[in-house]
């Protein structure tokens, strides 16, 4: 439980904005009330079960409340509570309320109409819902039973023998609370003797086993060893122990009280305590993750358990490392390191390493965030550089070059147009063509037609390539 601050009264109203001068709602998790009525000066609902809070106080500022829970807690009396002039719903379920007698100062809350006081000590007295029904003339339920105007009248008239037999009562419990305090002041008290006894004993074991230690003729592997089985030993006994404390905390007997809540409370707290204690200590006692062995061998990593992925770039002779690391996760908890076998990233002091299959230069490598998905990308540019741009280029004249070669051969259907030999050429040479008709224009008229009629013979199969010039 916590103590009243203003940061946590902020905290508790994050349905408000986190203001609390208009605050009218709030449920906390106290050991005391107070400054509630100076910060909070509108609350109408306030929720206060299941603490430890031995007193109402600190409320009678709080003029708008209308209903106050604080059930389950250490309340043994009702009191302070006549300014909240509009409280209408009172929860003091299982408190230890056995005087009850002091309901009377509700006699001023007017709009009061429900009053829960079910688990306390107060409802086992005869005559306690007669007295109750007769003091609070303003209550329509009493423990969500509605309250009958004939259970009134009856009340009423014999409200002063039933208000004796109340005081009687609480003078009887009166007495047996103050021997339950003085028991639990008692037992609390060799409580702590014994746990001090309990440390100077485990002092004194610690003293000799120092000096048996520093008397040891051993080597300092066996003193490891011995300490190592010591500690062990040590922490199985410890362990013994402190089942065996819970067991006789647990099955001993105590009265239901307020006292016994509070020890109950402080023992479990010192119990989760020691847990956190030895957790901590683990924690720094953990040895440091094996990232290269002795031998010099640099081993993959991925303690975060992040997933990756590490693509080979070769147009830009490079490697690309994408980590998928917490999207909303600082930049400042990550840690790069480029080496030239390896690259090493720290999420949050937690190693991922990662051994390349190539070397790369480090000093040109870059690491960015991605601004879509977080996730970190490093760039490493190869050791190795290779000029790729002339074999791209020629493979592409090649590809562009088997492309025609391709075209024409399903155009004349014949296979040797792959060939180089120009003798096995399936169409009639141009040159030849243009020289031939050149020659017929200077030779005999009547020789003319007959040229013409041969090429037309011999071109009749031919198909027209639009890459050979006109033969006319």
């Amino acid at each position: 439980f916590l103590s009243v601050t203003e940061d946590l009264v902020r905290r508790r109203a994050e349905h408000n904005n986190c203001e609390i001068f208009s605050l009218e709602e709030i449920s906390l998790e106290i050991e005391k009330l107070e400054y509630l009525d100076k910060w909070c000066r509108d609350l109408k609902i306030l929720y206060l079960q299941n603490n430890l809070i031995p007193k109402i106080e600190n409320v009678s500022k709080l003029k708008k409340l209308e209903y106050l829970n604080v059930a389950l807690n250490n309340i043994e009396r009702i009191e302070n509570l006549e300014g909240c002039e509009e409280l209408k719903k009172l929860d003091l379920t299982a408190n230890f309320i056995g005087e009850l007698s002091s309901i009377e100062s509700l006699k001023h809350n007017i709009h009061l109409k429900e009053l829960f006081l079910a688990g306390n000590p107060c409802t086992e007295f005869e005559g306690y819902r007669q007295f109750v029904v007769a003091t609070l003339h303003q209550l329509k339920y009493l423990d969500s039973k509605e309250i009958e105007r004939s259970e009134r009248i009856k009340a009423v008239q014999n409200y002063p023998e039933v208000k004796q037999k109340i005081r009687e009562q609480e003078q009887v419990y009166l007495l047996k609370r103050a021997r339950e305090k003085e028991e639990a002041q008692r037992r609390m008290q060799e409580r702590k003797d014994k746990k001090q006894n309990q440390m100077k004993s485990k002092l004194g074991f610690d003293r000799r086993t120092a000096g048996n230690c520093y008397l040891s003729p051993n080597s300092l592997q066996e003193k490891e060893n011995h300490q190592a089985e010591g500690d062990e030993e040590q922490e199985t006994c410890r362990t013994v122990e402190d089942d065996e404390e819970d067991r006789r905390f647990w099955e001993e007997p105590t009265p239901y009280t307020p006292e016994s809540r509070l020890e109950t409370h402080r023992y479990i707290e010192e119990k989760r305590r020691a847990k956190d204690n030895i957790r901590e200590s683990k924690k720094s006692e953990k040895p440091p993750w094996t990232l290269i062995t002795a031998e010099g061998k640099v081993l993959n990593v991925n303690v975060p358990k992040l997933h990756f992925s590490l693509k080979d770039d070769e147009e830009n002779n490079q490697f690309i490392l994408e980590l998928a690391v917490y999207r909303y996760l600082d930049t400042s908890l990550l840690d790069v390191d480029v080496q030239p076998t390896y690259i090493r990233v720290l999420v949050k002091e937690k190693p991922f390493q990662f051994v390349l299959p190539e070397e790369v230069k480090p000093d040109s490598s870059s690491a960015k965030r991605s601004q879509t998905t977080g996730h970190l990308v490093v760039t490493m540019p190869k050791a190795k550089e290779i000029i790729l741009a002339k074999q791209k280029l020629s493979a592409s004249n090649k590809h562009s070059d088997c492309n025609t070669l391709q075209k024409n051969a399903r155009r004349s259907g014949k296979v040797e147009k792959l060939e180089v030999d120009p003798s096995k050429y399936s169409f009639p040479d141009v040159t030849k063509i243009i020289q031939e008709k050149e020659r017929t224009g200077q030779g005999p008229i009547k020789l003319h037609p007959e040229r013409i009629t041969e090429v037309k013979k011999s071109s009749v199969n031919f198909e027209n390539d639009e890459d050979v010039p006109p033969l006319i």
